[in-house]
């Protein structure tokens, strides 16, 4: 029997991390250059409970409303949307309930969410610090993203693609929301990934 195909969506505002954590998910590298994304789909095997499921992993892009003319349709196919924040940016947590989740819940009401806050490395980076002073800002810490995902009813996990860490559990938390067993959107299946 072939595996079950579920869609995974990330989205969020530009330049936040979706396309490298996508990178660092199916093929294991951090890519070192930046490059824009229209709309990018990868797959990825996973075993959800003993069984063989097969991310159609769908790379979204947030920088041109002109090409945002899928969306309506990538939302209503997903079996889970992430939408990805930066941790080094304060305003792409902010829209998350300004702008990415309303659109979500539009068109896809059940459909299970999960915040994804990415770069979690700058978060103390000195750097990134004395950026952020210069505006007035620091990194959002990790119960803000608890607070934002209890606000759109979501879950909230951290990762930096860049060392790695925490990208397992990003993984881990797409097993747990995928609806294996039922064709309907919204399910919840735990289990454990073997890649």
């Amino acid at each position: 029997m072939s595996p079950r195909r579920r869609q995974v969506v990330f989205i969020g505002d530009g330049a936040v991390g979706k396309t490298s954590l996508l990178a660092v998910m199916v093929v294991g590298k951090f890519p070192e250059v930046y490059v824009p994304t229209v709309l990018e789909n990868r797959t990825l095997a996973i075993d959800v409970k003993g069984e063989a499921v097969q991310l159609d992993l769908w790379d979204t892009a947030a920088h041109c409303e002109s090409e945002r003319s899928y969306i309506p349709r990538v939302y209503l196919e997903a079996h889970v949307i992430l939408i990805c924040v930066s941790i080094d940016s304060p305003d792409s947590l902010d829209n998350v309930v300004e702008k990415w989740a309303p659109d979500v819940r539009h068109f896809a009401r059940k459909t299970p969410l999960i915040i994804v806050g990415c770069k979690k490395d700058l978060r103390d980076d000195p750097n990134t610090l004395r950026t952020l002073a210069s505006y007035r800002q620091v990194p959002t810490t990790y119960e803000q993203g608890q607070e934002m995902a209890r606000l759109v009813d979501a879950t909230y996990v951290e990762c930096s693609a860049k060392t790695g860490e925490g990208v397992r559990e990003v993984l881990l938390e797409i097993a747990e929301r995928v609806d294996v067993k039922e064709t309907s959107r919204g399910g919840k299946a735990s289990g454990c990934i073997i890649m």
